[in-house]
């Protein structure tokens, strides 16, 4: 069985989204051992968006279910799209899949570009309507830059978890196992996660 880590390595000087948090990584040396000491934002790197990231009742990144964060996922290659994703970009690709990964054209990248693909209102109805769960995309958010918040709202008021900053560069587009787990934040509205596709024989 062949194993796909969509997480991107974490180190510093990966991404930031403006705004949030630097990220700092320190290591000392004492008495023949290595301690790291990291300091992060909870959407700093590969990381879930819980819903009460917008929504004040919603579940936090520890109370996400493992059934929605595992089981099978459709990759859906859009590395052709360069700006937002309509819902014409999707009608007929999601297939009754409940998890969703959006490979677009900015895979790989490693540094932080406003103009990045994302999702419109349109899309996010489709994909709600088509009755996903799970929504991962590889770049610094599933909104727009500089967006309402319209987006992010609407999938996390109905618990869709949204996964943001995935590395699908060598992925091709097809149905695999998923496992996508958050550190257990206590309360918290999201958290870095480590997040793995597995092949499944003849599925497309």
């Amino acid at each position: 069985m062949a194993f796909h880590d969509i997480t991107r390595a974490f180190d510093g000087d990966m991404m930031v989204y403006p705004g949030d948090p630097e990220i700092s990584v320190k290591q000392k040396e004492e008495k023949g051992c290595r301690v790291s000491a990291i300091s992060l934002s909870t959407h700093s790197g590969t990381h879930l968006d819980a819903p009460s990231h917008y929504i004040n009742s919603g579940i936090t990144v520890d109370r996400i279910p493992f059934e929605t964060l595992m089981g099978e996922a459709r990759v859906i290659d859009l590395s052709a799209n360069f700006g937002s994703i309509g819902r014409y970009d999707l009608e007929g690709k999601v297939k009754g899949a409940k998890r969703v990964l959006l490979k677009t054209s900015f895979s790989g990248k490693r540094s932080f570009s406003d103009n990045y693909p994302h999702l419109t209102s349109e899309a996010a109805e489709y994909l709600l309507s088509e009755g996903v769960i799970f929504i991962g995309i590889d770049t610094p958010s599933i909104e727009s830059f500089g967006g309402n918040g319209s987006v992010h709202t609407r999938l996390l008021s109905n618990n869709v978890i949204c996964a943001e900053l995935l590395d699908l560069s060598f992925v091709t587009a097809g149905v695999y196992n998923m496992i996508a787990l958050p550190l257990r934040l206590k309360g918290l509205d999201g958290a870095p996660a480590r997040i793995i596709l597995s092949d499944i024989d003849g599925k497309q």
